[in-house]
């Protein structure tokens, strides 16, 4: 009886309607990253086939496309993790598919120029019905103050470098968005080739996103799961993770009490491409 009202439903539904809904599973997404991406160094790190993902394109291209068909009325009607899950997975997508626009004779996104061709600013696609940028998408929605006010997103946007928090193996998801961002940040900050405690300096070396977006962990960002205290410093951030920043006790309460100067390490902009 069930199956048959659902039949009946699915009938009598407006074509247009039936064809518009969007898959919040991003299961597309979801089949090439796992396809496509290398966790490395225990699963604090990522590579990429691009090579793969080249001959996956018009897969790519099909995802690209749906995410492009979404319209500002109906991503407003969506959840705020549903919302943070597309636009994060369509930050990842989109700069996969830049790459893919240049690979193999590609070493760096900077490749396609800083001032001329800049591809954080290159408005080379269409999202929400407007011509859009990969700056577009982090900087003027992700980041916008009241929007979400979760800075873990920056560890969930892949830059396709070396120094940027790696690419997820798995398409973003609302129902479990927090939990995946979290895990995200613990890799991120467990990776000591880009966070780390000098023991001999006595200083925190961490991520230039730190100094980058300094005002995301200390704007009093509530985020996805209201957990942060609000005025919350860099240095209470990382207090919540002494333990992936530091080895030996001592070191690890020296971070715990937010008594460790930061410094930043240089980014490193070479293609996370598993061929390297």
């Amino acid at each position: 009886m069930k199956r048959l009202v659902a039949a009946i439903a699915l009938a009598t539904a407006p074509w247009g309607a039936v064809l518009a809904q969007f898959d919040h599973s991003h299961a597309a997404w979801t089949t090439l990253l796992k396809q496509n991406v290398v966790v490395i160094d225990g699963g604090k790190a990522s590579q990429v086939r691009y090579a793969g993902l080249a001959r996956d394109r018009a897969q790519l291209k099909a995802y690209l496309a749906a995410l492009s068909k979404v319209t500002a009325a109906e991503f407003n009607g969506w959840s705020k993790p549903q919302q943070v899950a597309f636009l994060i997975n369509a930050y990842n997508a989109f700069t996969v598919e830049k790459i893919l626009t240049r690979y193999p004779d590609i070493k760096s996104i900077w490749d396609f120029g800083k001032v001329f061709g800049n591809p954080f600013k290159d408005r080379f696609f269409v999202l929400l019905g407007s011509e859009s940028s990969l700056d577009g998408i982090e900087h003027e929605t992700l980041r916008r103050k009241g929007a979400y006010d979760e800075p873990r997103v920056h560890f969930a946007v892949n830059c396709a470098s070396i120094g940027c928090a790696m690419l997820r193996e798995e398409a973003y998801v609302a129902e479990r968005l927090d939990a995946q961002l979290e895990e995200q940040a613990r890799r991120f900050l467990s990776d000591r080739s880009r966070n780390r405690y000098n023991a001999e300096k006595g200083a925190l070396e961490v991520s230039r996103i730190f100094d980058w977006f300094k005002a995301d962990w200390q704007s009093g960002h509530r985020g996805l799961a209201g957990a942060a205290p609000p005025g919350q410093s860099r240095e209470q951030y990382f207090a919540r993770y002494a333990k992936l920043l530091a080895d030996g006790p001592g070191d690890q309460q020296v971070v715990a009490d937010g008594k460790a100067p930061i410094g930043f390490l240089e980014y490193d902009w070479t293609l996370n491409d598993a061929r390297r």
